[in-house]
């Protein structure tokens, strides 16, 4: 998994890499400005054809001086650049003032001027605008200052315009990609040596276009204590390839618990999806009056009565059961809740999903039982009954400074139930009791808007379980089945349904070699 950092931590980083002697900050931004000019011209190779023509907007700290950078190197290529300054040179860091008094012996700085901004993007003046106004370093939202440019940028962009981020759009949260009140669109930011959080959050997707990360000569090897990582393909350990010998029960055996009539649908959606997903036997259990109409629509899957906890426990005598899923249309009754805590009290890997979250947000003591090898796979609604502090963070706007973050209130989460939390969302994110986060990002090339349909979430429950009925410890198997359950999405297409989503594994499996 690659790594996605905060603001805080790149700064940390640059701040050893100088202490080091390995570069200065000089250096680090002039790599920077050629890192953005490569980029750009990577991205729109017709801009090598000929000198064009850009508007850099550069801002009082050094991400105006990587835009004072960017200017230079391309009037340098016989560009034409008109350039904005927000603030005054007297104030700027040594490093970007620096580069300021460079590009102002070869051009002019204008003062910023909102309103001159924008009709300069509405007169089609620029081939590429250049963000640099204050990319990462943003802490409030920029309508006061910028409202007009963040109109025109929209509408530059919209008619096929060149809009470049530096970092970060100007006003968007690096740490959780909250708009923090005006944003400065963009539609390629070039971000330095790792990828920031705020990048794969849906809020921010919708501003930055496509991402790039340009290299500026920082140790590739380092790694960020504390980094978030970005959920990537799995890797040959997830398929049964080199198994020889194995048999059904060494690819462990996974128990769904079903609802009763009329209501047993989900369920059987998670259990296909946890025999698809390579558990060796899969058993769904059902009470007495759902089994007919579980048999109906079962053939690997096999079927067993479940009225009572009691009978579950028993069930849960044959140790070769090595996952449950509990909640896909189980019901939120006295019954269902005493199978959970027949469930929990049986030691197993489980995955808690729908219903299962709402008899635990019911509950006086909601976390009673949870483990480390448990995983909660909440959308947002069943997250803020759960944890109803950390989901009114979510929502509020703080009026400066970096708004809470998906990935910290899922640390929260996770660090409170004891176990591993699965917030779901185009944005999906991931956390594990011992502090491990991740962000599964369905966005940009990855995008699969056809998750948005009844039943794909229980099919993700069912390759989270289908995955620890494996082994598969319960933090990488959340993230695991995550990327799992969007390439699924992927590859179908549009009009798929969610008993698609298993039957595209295969397909999904055969693509990673598996």
């Amino acid at each position: 998994m690659a790594e996605l950092l905060t603001s805080a931590q790149m700064r940390a980083i640059e701040a050893d890499a100088m202490a080091r002697g390995d570069a200065d900050g000089a250096t680090l931004m002039e790599r920077a400005g050629e890192g953005v000019v490569a980029a750009a011209l990577a991205e729109w190779p017709d801009l090598e054809a000929g000198p064009k023509a850009a508007l850099v907007l550069c801002g009082p700290g050094n991400n105006g001086g990587d835009g004072f950078v960017v200017a230079r190197l391309l009037a340098e290529r016989g560009w034409r650049v008109d350039l904005f300054l927000f603030g005054t040179s007297d104030r700027l860091p040594p490093d970007a003032r620096r580069n300021h008094d460079s590009w102002a012996a070869m051009g002019r700085v204008r003062p910023w001027d909102d309103a001159a901004v924008a009709a300069h993007l509405a007169g089609g003046e620029a081939d590429l605008a250049v963000d640099a106004l204050f990319g990462s370093g943003c802490t409030r939202g920029i309508g006061a200052i910028a409202a007009r440019t963040a109109a025109a940028l929209e509408v530059f962009r919209a008619a096929g315009g060149r809009a470049l981020a530096v970092d970060m759009p100007s006003g968007l949260c690096t740490d959780s990609g909250r708009d923090l009140g005006g944003v400065l669109p963009a539609t390629l930011t070039v971000t330095f040596h790792r990828a920031r959080i705020g990048q794969f959050t849906a809020e921010a997707s919708a501003f930055c276009g496509r991402v790039v990360i340009a290299d500026i000569g920082l140790d590739p090897a380092g790694r960020c204590p504390g980094a978030v990582a970005l959920v990537q393909a799995p890797g040959p350990r997830i398929g049964k390839a080199g198994a020889v010998g194995g048999h059904k029960y060494s690819h462990g055996h996974a128990l769904v618990l079903a609802g009763g009539p009329g209501r047993t649908g989900a369920a059987r959606l998670a259990a296909r999806g946890a025999l698809r997903v390579g558990a060796g036997l899969v058993t769904l259990a059902a009470p007495g009056s759902a089994q007919l109409e579980c048999a109906c629509h079962l053939t690997a899957t096999m079927l067993r009565r479940v009225d009572s906890a009691e009978d579950l426990t028993a069930l849960l005598d044959d140790p070769r059961f090595s996952a449950l899923c509990i909640g896909p249309g189980m019901g939120a009754g006295p019954r269902e809740a005493a199978l959970l805590a027949a469930s929990l009290a049986s030691g197993r890997a489980a995955v808690l999903d729908a219903d299962a979250l709402s008899l635990l947000a019911a509950a006086a003591d909601p976390f009673a039982g949870l483990r480390a090898d448990c995983v909660l796979t909440p959308h947002g609604g069943e997250f803020a009954r759960l944890f109803p502090d950390l989901a009114e963070r979510l929502a509020s706007r703080a009026a400066r400074g970096p708004a809470f973050s998906r990935v910290e209130a899922v640390r929260a989460a996770a660090a409170r139930s004891g176990a591993v939390v699965l917030l779901k969302g185009a944005d999906t994110a991931i956390a594990a009791p011992d502090g491990r986060a991740a962000i599964h990002a369905a966005l940009y090339e990855r995008a699969a808007p056809w998750l948005a349909t009844a039943g794909s979430g229980d099919v993700l429950a069912g390759l989270v379980t289908g995955l620890l009925a494996r082994g598969r410890p319960a933090f990488e198997a959340a993230a695991e089945a995550a990327w799992l359950h969007a390439e699924a999405a992927r590859r179908f297409g549009p009009g798929l349904i969610a008993e698609d989503l298993p039957e595209a594994l295969p397909a999904v499996f055969r693509a990673l070699d598996l």
